[in-house]
């Protein structure tokens, strides 16, 4: 099976204007993404609308294709860009993994993970869940919960606490049930990528902003696997300043 990671990467950022630029210690971001990104697979492009990370990327001498300056999600950024590298080096891919541009601290052992699902056969989407250890997260509508099934697919995700414990005191949830939050990596066979890039919106996903619920109300199979790895995204100046200021760049 042949895989290929695409890093969606745009400049016009609401929040932080040219992120994939951003420099961390004398390298742009979407280099020390792309890094990262290598040492698990052979095959790595950023697919972008702008020039200037263009240039970035080959700078670093790393892959790129542009893309649409229209795409109003890094799904359908990507499905653009397989299109275009399939066409161009005449290779056929099976699973696109999708890996964000903002997040530095991408680990190897989760990529792997992420392939490692699609020894599934069943498998159309894979995707990452950790166990929740604070029980604030539970109840924090930023953290993106799910339940799974005992052969770790994917029931449902939710901004609301799921499971809800019944009869329980709230601060006693996690030690009554295992919670798990979900870690917003992506793959995808290439059949089901084109597919679920002319799905309308559904009203699952308009009622809680989830994309990936509009996949499941189609009946998609997304299989999960267990990280223990955080996810560290970086949306605005303040998170890189903080994550600097922690020692962890």
């Amino acid at each position: 099976m042949k895989f290929i990671g695409i890093i969606p990467a745009r400049f016009a950022s609401t929040r932080f204007p040219g992120k994939p630029l951003a420099d961390i210690n004398g390298k742009p971001m979407i280099q020390r993404v792309y890094e990262q990104v290598k040492i698990a697979l052979d095959d790595v492009v950023v697919a972008t609308d702008d020039k200037r990370i263009e240039e970035a990327v080959k700078a670093f001498g790393g892959e790129v294709v542009m893309t649409s300056e229209k795409h109003q999600s890094g799904t359908d950024r990507i499905a653009e860009a397989i299109e275009k590298i399939e066409a161009e080096s005449s290779e056929n891919y099976q699973v696109i993994i999708n890996i964000q541009g903002d997040e530095p601290f991408i680990q190897p052992e989760q990529i792997l993970a992420l392939k490692d699902c699609f020894k599934t056969a069943s498998t159309q989407i894979a995707t990452l869940i950790k166990p929740i250890e604070n029980s604030d997260e539970i109840f924090d509508m930023n953290k993106v919960k799910v339940v799974v099934n005992k052969n770790l697919r994917a029931l449902y995700f939710s901004r609301s606490p799921i499971p809800f414990f019944r009869g329980c005191d709230e601060k006693e949830w996690l030690d009554k049930h295992t919670y798990y939050k979900h870690i917003g990596m992506y793959a995808y066979r290439r059949d089901t990528l084109n597919e679920i890039t002319k799905l309308p919106q559904s009203s699952l996903e308009l009622a809680e902003s989830l994309e990936q619920l509009r996949w499941l109300e189609n009946e998609y199979v997304i299989k999960t696997d267990i990280t223990k790895h955080e996810s560290i995204g970086i949306d605005t100046p303040e998170d890189l300043e903080r994550v600097k200021q922690l020692g962890l760049l």
